[in-house]
């Protein structure tokens, strides 16, 4: 099931975090002594804290929509935060470097070597960046070395800017760095 990203979808999740939070608050008790001695303070704090959270996520959606990473468009009578193509490349860069890459079982590395014309320039700078994101290390600056388990994803790479004649791969038993 596919479900509706808006911004109104966002906030209702927000909010019921936020009910998540405040009952759970109930079932735990005060934090401190002096919430169970200044009642009063203690929710005026936790009231504070709740418009405080509001406003970073306020600040967020704004943040995001400013960087370009996000979008509101009206679709169907109802506004929609859609995630552009800069956003989902953060999202897969922050994922990569978040998520542990996991080394080859034998012990053998993927090097990479490429000759891409000067003519498509962006294109190979933006196949280096890729590279790096995925695990690879620079030895030259077209010849790139990774011992993690990339194979599949190099080829994804290659096939989706069609630069499979420019690009050679290769499976290493040793390097010496």
């Amino acid at each position: 099931m596919k479900l509706p990203l808006t911004d109104k979808f966002l906030w209702d999740i927000y909010l019921l975090l936020e009910e998540a939070d405040e009952a759970f608050r109930v079932f735990a008790g005060p934090k401190t002594w002096r919430d169970v001695f200044y009642p009063d303070l203690a929710r005026l704090r936790r009231e504070y804290e709740k418009k405080k959270g509001r406003k970073r996520m306020q600040n967020l959606i704004s943040y995001l929509k400013k960087k370009g990473y996000i979008k509101i468009k009206n679709l169907e009578k109802k506004e929609g935060v859609l995630i552009t193509r800069k956003g989902a490349e953060r999202i897969l860069k922050i994922n990569l470097k978040i998520c542990p890459r996991k080394r080859r079982n034998d012990g053998k590395w993927i090097m990479v070597i490429f000759d891409i014309p000067e003519e498509k320039r962006l294109l190979r700078e933006i196949f280096r960046e890729r590279l790096q994101t995925i695990g690879y290390q620079k030895l030259q600056k077209s010849i790139w070395v990774s011992p993690f388990d990339v194979f599949e994803e190099t080829e994804r790479i290659i096939r989706k800017y069609g630069i499979d004649t420019y690009v050679r791969i290769f499976l290493i038993e040793e390097i010496e760095l």
